[in-house]
Parts: structure tokens; sequence; C-alpha cells
């Protein structure tokens, strides 16, 4: 078994593709917080192959981790050069391993803020991106306002402050570059985020207004935050992944990625400091993102949210599994064709129905092992932006919406921490407290759940969501998960739905 390292490169290269560029040669022009398994199966890989056509010398990657968590992701990647295998799987036994180049140095801020802000300040830096997920944001969901009583965020203000946070560490190398002369970065998010550059914008600028607030309008009138659509489905990485890469191909990688064949990115031409040449390797660089971006938060992302809560309860636990139970796909294809997709604008360049159809195959995809687990984590973050637009547009439209109403409920029923063959749920979410508590009320107060304001807005006033949600609840603790999935999708069958024929 061959450690992964620059020197070994080229012993590996007989049974894996590595770099074919010199990655001495490549300069550092992107910062990257938040170096997971998605930025490495995905933009990391879109420069890793610029790079191979001779076309981004200026455009390597520095990642760097904030949060303590990211100590693992620091030692895995200086241990190995920043090298790391990204396998792409086709089915169980079809893995194609590559050995991605693009990032080729990484700062863990904790040990050493300074060299992160002073590495962001200088004039060879001028993407900043982000996949920090949508909690990282530091906003409020029912009002989209900077969360500026965040204790975080509070210390990062107080004088003389060593900065901890993305916010603090941003904020002070953009004042660094103005006090020397220097344009602001472009600061680029690739989070699943509706109007991700427009959120990023609201939440840097607010933080630096607190700060100093003629920073703030320079920000605003100088800096740019491109929206993006991104999708690769990137499962956590497992110990036995790690091990059957070994055993394939003699591989000791200390965190490598483990991966789906489709990748998907949609970026908004706003670069005023230039940017790599995306489009030579499949971005879709475009004038607009919003089409794309509720395309894919509201058919893939809001799938995801059907499979999570309502799979878990009919005691699936991995997405292929529950995708495979032909109820679960006809209740996923019904809510994409009947709820979601009328709530969509054209999207240019994309047929939907062929969309639809990839995704469920996507989900059925064994080889990535995905859990529903994945799925089903911070939900008080991802059903308010996936599933209750939905729920609104189609209560304007007059459309149907049994299917969004029966994933909430399936929420609802999942938080009360019980599984229906009396096994504990671990509910992993911030409001993880006030979840359970509301979702238990529910035995006295059918609606408990419904009337936390900040989650779901007014549609407890609303009485045709109501009576939908109250009715799948009611089949959900009388009659299980699988039962209601089910009638919901022979009705489907039964019925004239557009779109349906997939």
């Amino acid at each position: 078994m061959t450690p992964l390292g620059r020197g070994t490169l080229p012993e590996l290269a007989a049974t894996v593709s590595v770099p074919g560029y010199d990655r001495s040669e490549i300069r550092t022009g992107i910062v990257h917080f938040g170096v997971g398994g998605f930025h490495r199966a995905h933009q990391a890989r879109y420069l890793d192959l610029l790079h191979e056509l001779g076309a981004a010398r200026e455009w390597g990657i520095c990642g760097v981790g904030v949060l303590p968590a990211d100590r693992r992701m620091r030692d895995a990647l200086t241990g190995q050069d920043c090298l790391y295998t990204l396998c792409v799987a086709e089915g169980t036994d079809a893995w194609t391993p590559r050995v991605v180049g693009s990032i080729i140095e990484y700062l863990y801020a904790p040990d050493d803020p300074e060299a992160v802000i002073e590495k962001l300040a200088g004039p060879d830096i001028r993407i900043v991106s982000l996949t920090i997920t949508e909690g990282g944001y530091n906003f409020v969901a029912a009002t989209g306002e900077f969360d500026a009583a965040n204790p975080a965020i509070l210390a990062d203000l107080a004088p003389d402050a060593v900065p901890a946070t993305v916010f603090g560490l941003v904020t002070a190398a953009l004042a660094r570059r103005r006090a020397r002369g220097l344009a602001p970065f472009t600061i680029m998010s690739c989070d699943n985020i509706a109007g991700n550059g427009d959120v990023a914008r609201r939440t840097f600028t607010a933080f630096a207004r607190l700060r100093d607030p003629e920073l703030a309008e320079w920000i605003s009138r100088a800096g740019a935050f491109p929206n993006s659509m991104v999708d690769r489905i990137t499962p956590v990485t497992t110990a036995p992944m790690i091990s059957e890469l070994a055993r394939r191909y003699g591989v000791d990688d200390a965190w490598p990625v483990l991966t789906e064949p489709f990748t998907q990115w949609v970026l908004e031409d706003r670069f005023p400091l230039g940017r790599p040449e995306f489009e030579r390797v499949g971005v879709q660089v475009v004038d607009d993102v919003a089409p794309y971006e509720s395309m894919k938060l509201r058919l893939l992302n809001g799938s995801h949210q059907a499979l999570a809560y309502l799979g878990h309860l009919a005691g699936y636990r991995l997405v292929h599994d529950a995708v495979a139970d032909p109820a679960f796909a006809r209740f996923v294809s019904r809510y994409m064709a009947a709820e979601a997709l009328p709530t969509l604008p054209p999207v240019p360049g994309i047929d939907l129905a062929a969309y639809r159809r990839t995704l469920l195959e996507r989900f059925g995809n064994a080889a990535i092992g995905d859990t529903i687990a994945r799925l089903a984590t911070d939900a008080s973050d991802r059903i308010p932006k996936w599933v209750l637009p939905v729920v609104r547009d189609q209560l304007a439209l007059g459309g149907e919406i049994d299917c969004a109403a029966t994933i909430i409920a399936g929420w609802a029923r999942y938080c009360t921490g019980i599984d229906e063959q009396g096994e504990p749920i671990e509910i992993v979410d911030p409001l993880r407290e006030r979840l359970v508590a509301a979702a238990r009320a529910q035995s006295d107060d059918p609606v408990a759940f419904l009337a936390d304001r900040e989650l779901f807005g007014d549609l407890i006033d609303e009485p045709r969501f109501v009576a939908a949600y109250r009715k799948a609840l009611d089949s959900l603790l009388t009659r299980g998960a699988r039962a209601t999935v089910l009638a919901l999708a022979v009705a489907a069958d039964s019925a004239v739905v557009p779109a349906m024929e997939d």
C-alpha cells in the first residue's frame, strides 16, 4: 500500500489517474472556507480539470478551516501535500479514482489567524469561495436578517478581538486590502441557499457595517458576490470506503472522497478581478442563476426532504433502498411533477422531465451509499428554504399540496424522537429541543408543530394547508409512513397528473 503524497505520485500512476501538471508552478488565487467532501468533489475538481488543460496556473486553492472539526482535515491534507483521491462511483464495482491536485495549501485559522488574514489580503487572492453550509451565514431563517446577537459574532466585534469566525477573518482582510489600495476579492458562495451570492453580500456587509460603516459601503460598492447553483451528491467519507480504496488501488489516503458521476455548476459571471475559464470544463456561466437554482432546490433538495423523515420512519437508512421501494419512488415523482414543477419558471437549456428522471436514477445509485441521516440533518434550516416555498406558491396557484403537507407532517412525526418500532431517533438540528417539544405536544394539539411562526410563518393561518397537514399527520400516526406514502403514490397512478410519464 502506497501513502498518498507528492513523492509517491509516480508509483500510484499505475493504478489511478494522477495530476499531469506541475503543482509547483501553480499560484494561489482562490481561498476556500469549508474544505469538506463536497468542495473536493466539485469546485476543486473543476479547477483540477483546468490545470490539466494548462489554463489555471494562477488559480490554485488555499483551503481554510475555522471550526474545531476542521482540525481533522488540516491533519489529513497537510500530511499528504494537500492531495486527495476522488472516486467517482457509477456502480458498486465501478470506481474511477483520480488524485486531485488543485488544493495547494491549507491553513487552520485557530492555529494562526494572522496567517489567514494576510493570505486573504495579498494581491494574488482574487476569489474567496465558501461551502460553510446554510447555517454558516448566520441569518435568522424567518427574517433573513443577520444575527448580530450571536455570541461568536459579538466576540469578533469586540475591540482588539482576534477574529475567529469567517466573517471576522474575511472582514479584517478586506479592511487591510482597502488600506493597501487593493480592490476587494470576489466572494463566491457555493452553498445550497436560494440566492446564495445575495445572502453572502447581505451577511458579510452586515458584519462589516457593525465593525466599520465606511468599510461596509466600500465592500458593497466595489465587491462582487455572484450567485451560483451547485450539484453533486457526495456522502460522508466512511472507514469502509477508505479501506476499499486501499484494497482496490493500493492508495493509503487519510480522507478520500466518494461521489457520483453527475456534476453541475451554474455560475453568474460577476468577477471584477477575473476568474478561471470555468466554461472550458463544463460550468454553465450565465447572466441569471435563479431558474437553475430554483430547479435544483425544489426538485433535488426538496425530494431529499421527501425521502428523509418518511423514509426513516418506514425503516430505511440508505437513500437507494428507499428509492427502490416503488411507493417512495412514485411519491417522490408525484411531488416533483405535480407540486414542485408548477412553481418553477422555464429553465434555459434544461429538459425538466429528463432532469426528474435523472434525479431518481441518481438517488438509486447504491455505490454512493448516501444515508437517510445525512438528508435529515438540520431540517430547520432546510425545510423553510426547500419545501415551504413550494407550499406557498401552490397555495397561491390553487395547486396540489398533499405531498408537501405529508413531507412536513413526516418531519413533525420524526421529531417526536421515537420511530414506528419504538426506537429512539437521533435528531441532529440546532433547534432540536424546541422541535421535539412541539412535535410531542401534538398529542393534545394537532397543529402545535405548525404554530412555530419563526419556521412556518403564516401557514398555520391557511385552512387548506392545515387540513392537508392534519390529514397526513393522522395517517402517519394511525397507518404509518409507508402506507401513507403508498396511498399518495396510488392516487398519482390513478389520477391524471401532469408530466408523470417519467
